[in-house]
């Protein structure tokens, strides 16, 4: 047992930290990775009970344009002081220099090693002023300058330091009242457009302590079971992926939509109309006409033609009542009511209606309805006042 390792150690966790900076060593270097993970004996050896192992930047390199979850992870947990030693089997694995480390709020505080190398800094700083000539002011004056700036270091230090220890001591046992305040600013917090994702990557890291995945083959569903900390379990079924498709893929309503629309509109119109209706692209971008001219290519729908629409009979709600010769309201509340066949793809978009439709006898009694009703001559009710504006 070292005599470093005190009982406040061991009452907090220890964490063993493994990284290789690239894929390829994950692949080829295993005997690195095994040695990294053999020392979490040596922890145990040592007097710690609880050891998280943090392997999430597994294959990241020690950049800085890199971003590493779990080194962020762990310099979080020991700032808050709940952690009573970090290993690693080598320094370079935390970071390829100094200066990523400093770049990390409260690293300095963490780890009392810095503490000891501003004190060393100023003591060195005393000896060189102690030994200047006091004749040369210059020198003299310099040197002074930098011991009491490297007392200020230290100073600036343990002031740090030793907020974190009150901070880390002062804390008390939340009530259940807070806890339910918490739930309330946890929805308010996620639903945030502002709240970054990293931070939410946090909460879930928090919350969950692991999820199950199996797959229903019968039903084509993924289906999660969580497992949250205090032991509550909740299951969701997902939609199972096709093979191919991404989330940059188009949903398949949107498809459907313009395989009916491509009967009577052309590329351009069609896009005008999924706009209007707020619908977007797989990859959230606004409709354009090469962009659904790519759409219909992709899903083998035909490219609307004029004389094909003729020839076939499909015909926009405007056309049809045209050819009845009713009211484009009177048809549309007729298609409402089912007593004419008829397609509304998009809430915000045209009617689609086939010339045979037209010429059911249920269509022909909505048309006699419509001109026999605009025929009847409207009498005056004798009861209903009236409004003289003449002249008297």
């Amino acid at each position: 047992m070292s005599d470093k390792i005190k009982p406040l150690h061991l009452q907090r966790k220890a964490i063993l930290y493994i990284r290789q900076s690239s894929a390829f060593q994950v692949q080829h270097n295993q005997e690195s990775r095994r040695l990294q993970y053999a020392m979490k004996e040596r922890l145990e050896q040592l007097g710690w009970r609880d050891v998280e192992i943090i392997d999430d930047d597994l294959g990241c390199s020690g950049t800085g344009t890199v971003q590493r979850h779990g080194f962020e992870r762990m310099v979080a947990e020991v700032c808050l002081g709940q952690v009573g030693a970090v290993a690693a089997r080598e320094v370079s694995r935390f970071a390829r220099n100094s200066r990523e480390w400093q770049q990390q709020d409260g690293v300095r505080a963490a780890f009392e090693r810095d503490l000891e190398a501003a004190r060393y800094e100023a003591k060195r700083a005393q000896k060189q002023y102690d030994a200047v000539d006091p004749e040369n002011r210059l020198v003299a004056d310099e040197l002074e300058r930098r011991w009491n700036a490297a007392l200020a270091q230290v100073r600036a230090l343990e002031q740090r330091i030793q907020e974190q220890r009150c901070a880390s001591t002062s804390a008390n046992a939340a009530t259940v009242d807070e806890f339910r305040d918490l739930a309330a600013d946890l929805d308010a917090l996620w639903n945030n457009a502002d709240t970054a994702v990293r931070l939410k990557k946090r909460i879930v890291r928090t919350l969950i302590h692991e999820v199950i995945a199996n797959v229903d083959t019968a039903a084509g569903e993924v289906v999660l079971v969580i497992h949250w900390r205090g032991g509550v379990h909740t299951e969701l079924r997902l939609p199972r992926r096709r093979r191919g498709q991404s989330n940059a893929h188009t949903s398949k309503e949107i498809v459907a939509a313009v395989r009916r629309l491509a009967l009577i509109c052309d590329d351009l119109a069609i896009a005008g109309v999924l706009n209007r209706n707020g619908l977007r692209t797989g990859r959230g971008n606004r409709w354009t006409r090469m962009r659904v001219t790519s759409l219909r290519n992709t899903n083998g729908i035909p490219v609307h033609r004029p004389e094909q629409q003729e020839t076939e009979g499909w015909m926009t709600l405007t056309a049809a009542a045209k050819l009845l010769g009713i009211s484009t309201r009177t048809l549309r509340l007729a298609i409402e009511a089912s007593e004419i066949a008829g397609e509304h793809p998009l809430s915000d978009g045209p009617w689609i209606l086939q010339r045979q439709a037209l010429q059911t006898e249920a269509a022909q009694r909505v048309v006699q309805r419509a001109r026999s009703h605009a025929g009847a001559p409207t009498e005056p009710d004798s009861d209903q006042p009236t409004l003289d504006f003449s002249n008297k």
